[in-house]
């Protein structure tokens, strides 16, 4: 079944992950062995195994209510139970946003629960996250499904209150359901629900994320500005008997489709319950020309690519695996979407995790192979000199020895100057940190504040965000010229150290401040969209506008956080490819100095002076060829890209649909 090759497919990326991280730490050993490592190459090299270790694929499922999407995942996990173990029958659908994954520090499978009521409070769910007391804590276990499937059908539970109260929650009127008692509502019973189990898929790494409908994705602003920016594919539900509806076009233009300009993310719209084609009477070759034209009009109403759009059938998926009859599993589709899943994703974070890891690991181990390749040449040339000299080898061996000593100093001039640069930079460094640093955005938060405070109308909303973001535009403008002074400074450095030294030439690594000016354009985006969404003022929007622009001003917090943790992590690596080129080979030098050195005061013939340098050559022959290994082994490419994956779906080559 295609489940299992997704399985596959994410074990691959696995065992590929942990053989980085082999690698990796074969280089740092390496490194050390050889006396050429660094505190700030170790540095580098730990944060890099930090990023493989915390590396994970978020899948987000979004759409309207009752689209299916409960149902999907379900086919996808749960379908060896042989039920539902998610809530997914008609009445009964998952109610609030809900994780799924895989805890390996959690003694046992457990669901967390966090209740509507701290929708009172403005600290957002991550801030919840800490604060295990105010979740309500059920254990699992998978190996009871009557268990699983009560304990779990609290997702769908509603509660009643007042009206008043639901408004003051952040709920819309329109979109809450009247209870039989005057005067109350019914809401859902959570905020947001958290679930570890252990799945093989969810085990490797693999995360869901199951959002209820429009309601919940407007009202909780957490999910839009944080939790589906996060994700790496946005998996969009639609209904094939409804096509894609006015709540469905909403939910995908307010929340969704600009997360393909300003994330990695990638965007895939299911047509489920295409089973409701179906008809025997009138052939399959009907059938199939009706869901190619679900397709095409699907693709150009959300503006997508048609091999993008996925018809499936989550309910009668969840049949075929739960009978084990791999006929209607076919016909369901659901293999299409789990190959989709199982390239596309998964090729993307090879790609990513590549950009990010390996080939700044790699560029740094060719510099200390070409470090060593150029010690090795210049001790097989001073072999071969005193091999065929007539004179005293003695003094040939100083002569040689204070010929090294000019290049040591001569490299050890060049690490100087590398660190006046570096030292200048840092100074840059503080000049970008500048234009963002934490004591403007404070101000920028106090204005805001101040703002809102004085006035909670739409007038006074309007003015106060566009004060906010224009301050932060500011901001990132002055970052953006100041981005481009240091990257001029880098590339004139970089341009001066190869043409005076032997490192092949090296592209000088440059700061972007475009990608965050991008997430800032989307956060304003987000904010324009709720304010001209705003109906009333003091009523039932007053509390999510509070709790939106609390949200909003966080995610603003961690953008400048993580931009001044970027510049000066970027101040630090700049010029870490030349320091550690000239670093290595002034060591190199040091110990070949030491090397010769003692060979030329040791009372030995020629011949045993000769045998001494051919062991040191092949000394750092037998270290080439172990740094040859690891870079083999890291350009060794990614699982998908060696299987020469091509993502293709029934109906992407077809005969033109008559018109």
């Amino acid at each position: 079944m295609s489940l299992e090759r997704l399985s596959q497919q994410v074990s691959s990326y696995v065992t590929w992950k942990r053989d980085l991280m082999r690698e990796i730490t074969r280089y740092r050993s390496w490194l050390v062995n050889n006396r050429l490592s660094s505190p700030a190459l170790e540095e580098k090299l730990d944060r890099a195994l930090k990023l493989i270790r915390s590396d994970h694929i978020t899948l987000a499922f979004v759409g309207e209510y009752s689209r299916g999407k409960t149902e999907l995942i379900n086919s996808l996990l749960f379908s060896s139970y042989g039920q539902r173990v998610l809530p997914s029958n008609i009445g009964r659908t998952t109610m609030c946003p809900t994780e799924l994954f895989f805890d390996a520090h959690a003694e046992r499978a457990y669901i967390r629960l966090l209740p509507i009521e701290t929708r009172s409070s403005d600290a957002n769910i991550t801030q919840f996250k800490k604060v295990p007391r105010h979740w309500v804590n059920i254990s699992l276990d998978p190996k009871d499904p009557e268990g699983m499937v009560q304990a779990l059908s609290q997702l769908a539970r509603t509660k009643t209150m007042p009206l008043e109260q639901a408004l003051a929650l952040g709920f819309q009127q329109d979109m809450l359901e009247s209870a039989n008692k005057s005067g109350e509502v019914l809401v859902p019973a959570w905020r947001h629900a958290l679930i570890n189990i252990d799945h093989p898929l969810l085990r490797n790494g693999l995360r869901i994320l199951d959002t209820p409908g429009l309601n919940a994705l407007g009202s909780e602003p957490e999910l839009t500005l944080s939790m589906l920016p996060s994700a790496q594919a946005i998996i969009f539900i639609l209904a094939a008997d409804t096509g894609v509806t006015a709540s469905d076009m909403a939910v995908w233009q307010q929340h969704i489709r600009q997360l393909d300009d300003i994330t990695q993310a990638n965007l895939f719209a299911v047509l489920n319950k295409i089973d409701v084609l179906w008809d025997d009477l009138s052939g399959e070759a009907f059938v199939q020309n009706a869901i190619y034209k679900m397709q095409h009009n699907t693709a150009k109403q959300l503006g997508i690519r048609f091999e993008d759009v996925v018809p499936l059938s989550a309910k009668q998926a969840m049949l075929a695996k739960a009978r084990n009859d791999l006929n209607l599993l076919s016909r369901s589709q659901l293999p299409e979407l789990e190959n989709l899943l199982s390239t596309r994703i998964i090729a993307r974070k090879e790609q990513l995790l590549e950009q990010r890891v390996v080939n700044q690991v790699i560029t740094l181990l060719q510099g200390s192979q070409h470090a060593l390749g150029l010690r090795l040449q210049k001790v097989n040339e001073q072999l071969a000199l005193l091999s065929n000299s007539q004179q005293d080898n003695g003094q040939l061996l100083t002569d040689l020895t204070a010929r090294t000593k000019q290049d040591h100093t001569l490299h050890h001039k060049r690490l100087l100057g590398l660190r006046t640069n570096q030292r200048l930079l840092r100074r840059q460094g503080e000049m970008l940190k500048h234009a963002t640093r934490g004591e403007r955005l404070n101000l920028h938060m106090v204005e805001l504040r101040k703002a809102l405070a004085s006035s909670w109308t739409t007038l006074g909303i309007n003015k106060a965000i566009r004060g906010f973001f224009a301050s932060l535009e500011a901001d990132l403008s002055n970052l953006s010229h100041e981005a481009q002074m240091a990257n001029k400074m880098v590339t004139a450095i970089y341009r001066h150290y190869n043409d005076v030294s032997s490192l092949n030439s090296v592209d000088a690594p440059h700061f972007n401040a475009q990608r965050y000016q991008r997430e800032l354009e989307h956060l304003r985006d987000k904010a324009d969209r709720f304010r001209l969404q705003l109906r009333t003022v003091l009523t039932e929007q007053h509390r999510l506008s509070k709790l939106f622009f609390a949200t909003l001003v966080r995610e603003v917090v961690n953008l400048y956080q993580r931009l001044n943790q970027d510049i000066a992590q970027w101040t630090e690596d700049a010029l870490m490819p030349l320091l550690q080129h000239n670093l290595e080979n002034k060591q190199l030098l040091e110990n070949h100095m030491s090397r010769l050195k003692g060979v030329a005061q040791e009372t030995l013939s020629t011949r045993e002076r000769c045998q001494r340098l051919v062991q040191y050559s092949s000394e750092l022959e037998q270290q080439l060829a172990l740094a040859g290994d690891i870079l083999r082994a890291l350009r060794r490419p990614a699982p998908i890209q060696r299987q020469g994956k091509v993502v293709t779906l029934p109906g992407a080559i077809r005969s033109k649909v008559a018109e």
